[in-house]
């Protein structure tokens, strides 16, 4: 059962929310008991793996076991969400309860089971997609959040690609595992992250007759083609437009960074890294009407730049200023880059570097 704070569990469903996402999302290809074990086996061997050849390649050294690897099915990763959005969400639900006071019995059951739908749904979408996430707000003594490998999707994936499952399954864990390294090695920017979407948290729209009135409205724009932007820029102010440049930067700052990690590295010890490269990121287009409106929807769209100019990003000015001084990025937070930086990465270099 997902526990969030007390206005988070009475204004969203949540187990209710697993369930329909858990449903929706299917169990993935087909595989023997023997090739599913084999494939846990082979992604936690990865993610060990490749701990060392990150710190090789960037100069970062994060303390090793301090963030469990848990190689997961597509229910567990929509479990190990909801308890993250019931985490994340609970300041702003706690917010809207008490602006307009506790709902009646049956407002709350209703409206609650509404939310957990559309979570669930969002969740059972997502849940197909993901081949996985280091999660780094999972809060647990001794432990600096936690990676997931979501076994079945990245199986779907090296079938649909046609690639040697050896090397994608450790193509996936480099990328994965350089997240974590990120966290662990750089302490100060799981407070950061979480800091930044407090502020753009504390100053979202509270009145939910209105939200809902704008969710519907919006949601037509982006249907009908009057808007391009995902759900969060569409409810966006001012403010937070501020703040989600912000939180722009250090993502791509973060997925670029991943990237080029796993592309540096994989030359090495992949020897198809090209190919799956190539086919990969074509893949990452999306394919079919709806799926693409669900990727702009849901911001995926906008993670696929981040990828891109994040990559960019650290390449350049990893080429001017070398793996040594590009580390100077992770120093503090006043050394992350800004999205224009991100698109223009001699800005950082002169700010940071002079």
């Amino acid at each position: 059962m997902s526990e969030g704070a007390p206005g988070s569990a009475r204004m969203v469903d949540w187990d209710l929310a697993v369930r329909v996402g858990s449903r929706l999302v299917g169990e993935g290809p087909q595989v023997s008991r023997r090739e599913a074990a084999d494939a846990v086996a082979e992604l936690r061997a990865g993610a060990d793996r490749s701990t060392q050849l990150v710190r090789d390649f960037t100069g970062l050294v994060a303390t090793e076991r301090t963030a469990p690897v848990l190689v997961v099915d597509r229910p567990g990763w929509i479990q190990a969400n909801a308890d993250g959005f019931a985490t994340i969400m609970g300041p702003l639900l706690d917010k809207l309860t008490e602006k307009k006071g506790p709902p009646g019995g049956l407002t709350q059951a209703i409206g609650s089971r509404i939310t957990g739908v559309e979570l669930g749904t969002m969740l059972g979408f997502l849940g197909s997609k993901v081949l996985g996430q280091f999660d780094p707000f999972h809060d647990q003594p001794g432990e600096q959040g936690r990676l997931l490998l979501v076994a079945p999707n990245i199986v779907h994936v090296e079938r649909e690609l046609g690639a040697d499952p050896h090397d994608f399954r450790l193509w996936v864990c480099l990328h994965e595992e350089t997240h974590r390294v990120q966290f662990t090695a750089v302490p100060w920017m799981t407070e950061h992250l979480r800091s930044l979407m407090g502020e753009i948290l504390s100053s979202v729209q509270t009145d939910p007759a209105e939200l809902v009135g704008d969710l519907v409205r919006k949601l037509g724009d982006v249907r009908g083609g009057r808007s391009d932007g995902s759900l969060l820029d569409l409810f966006a102010s001012p403010e937070q437009k501020a703040v989600i440049d912000r939180v722009t930067g250090v993502m791509s700052l973060l997925e670029g960074h991943a990237d080029v990690v796993m592309d540096g590295v994989g030359p090495e010890v992949i020897p198809s890294v090209a190919q799956i490269r190539r086919t990969f990121t074509e893949r990452r287009k999306g394919v079919g009407a709806l799926d693409r409106l669900l990727r702009r929807l849901l911001g995926l769209d906008q993670k696929m730049a981040q990828y891109r100019d994040g990559a960019i990003f650290v390449r350049a000015a990893v080429d001017k200023v070398g793996m040594d001084g590009f580390n100077a990025v992770w120093a503090g937070p006043e050394n992350l880059p800004g999205k224009a930086e991100i698109l223009d990465p001699a800005l950082w270099v002169a700010r940071v570097h002079g």
